[in-house]
């Protein structure tokens, strides 16, 4: 039988712990025997899980007798984590273990040199950390979880689940992966990445000197503006006017105007019952295909398929 261990360090994130107990523990194959058996593998007798204490059957130890490892995020990520912790999934990594985290367990899983050059994933909320902390990983925050093999990371919270029913679909088959979902309540697979739940260019968002203009865009966002606008609003050329937006932003003036687009329309979809049209030209885009097609650039899914998943939210 497939054994999972799940990986609990103090300060351990609940929700992801008990994600993977969760969804693989309920997973029945033909017979109604159990697909995999897991097993929770504490770093001491007593670790932290937010408000929650837990006392796990196992230690270390039982890593080396599993198939597969999870490791669930932690509330802080950045906080130190045990040299026995790093050598044990070293040791798993090159007897074939299979390894996975959830959400911002990623940065564990970093810390071991085990995906420098390699792609993975993580919530979309600390991709500037795990940047600067882990410059050598192919990052892609976009997506819902990353499968390179032997190695599996995703994103925050629930993309846990699509991950955990991801496997389950590698390991058994799809008729097992469908039970599990039906039983875990979740679609089998979900359409676009998390980039339909970030919120981009928030007020307030970007410290940096393009301050007034920025607060510019901001209220005028839903007028036909042009670079030539912007720039004369600015006061600089618009060669000078890119180079500060990509030095402050990471950004040129036109996407951040579109990004600025995108959330207001998300938040008509999500309150109103305006027309795609319509809001297409709420927001200041010149044509509802343009606006189509910069929303799903921006979030992953069609502005129709947002506000189906999110209109009562």
């Amino acid at each position: 039988m497939h054994t999972v261990a799940v990986l609990a360090m103090p300060d351990t994130i609940a929700f992801d712990l008990s994600t993977p107990v969760e969804v693989f523990g309920r997973v029945r194959l033909p017979g109604d025997r159990p697909g995999y058996r897991v097993l929770v593998c504490a770093t001491e007798p007593v670790v932290t899980a937010g408000p929650l204490r837990l006392a796990a059957d196992h230690g270390l130890d039982a890593l080396t007798r599993a198939d597969t490892i999870v490791v669930p995020g932690r509330n802080d990520p950045s906080a130190p984590i045990p040299e026995a912790v790093l050598d044990a999934l070293r040791d798993a990594s090159a007897a074939g273990t299979r390894l996975v985290s959830i959400c911002v367990g990623a940065f564990t899983l970093a810390a071991t040199g085990l995906l420098d050059g390699r792609r993975a994933t993580t919530h979309w909320a600390a991709t500037d950390r795990f940047r600067t902390a882990f410059p050598a990983v192919v990052l892609d925050p976009d997506v819902l979880y990353v499968d390179i093999g032997q190695i599996v990371t995703s994103a925050g919270a629930t993309a846990g689940v699509d991950m955990c029913l991801h496997l389950v679909h590698r390991d058994h088959g799809a008729a097992v992966a469908a039970d599990a979902a039906r039983l875990t309540v979740a679609p089998l697979h979900r359409n676009g990445g998390q980039a339909q739940f970030v919120r981009r260019n928030l007020p307030g968002g970007a410290a940096t000197t393009l301050g007034q203009i920025l607060d510019w865009i901001e209220e005028n966002a839903h007028r036909d503006l042009t670079l030539d606008d912007m720039a004369g609003r600015a006061a600089m050329s618009i060669r000078t006017l890119n180079r500060r937006f990509h030095e402050q932003t990471g950004q040129t003036p036109v996407r951040w105007l579109n990004a600025v687009r995108v959330r207001r329309a998300q938040e008509l979809l999500e309150t109103t019952d305006h027309g795609i049209d319509r809001i297409a030209h709420q927001v200041g885009f010149a044509s509802p295909t343009n606006f189509r097609s910069q929303f799903k650039r921006a979030s992953g899914v069609t502005p129709r398929a947002y506000r189906s998943a999110f209109r009562h939210i």
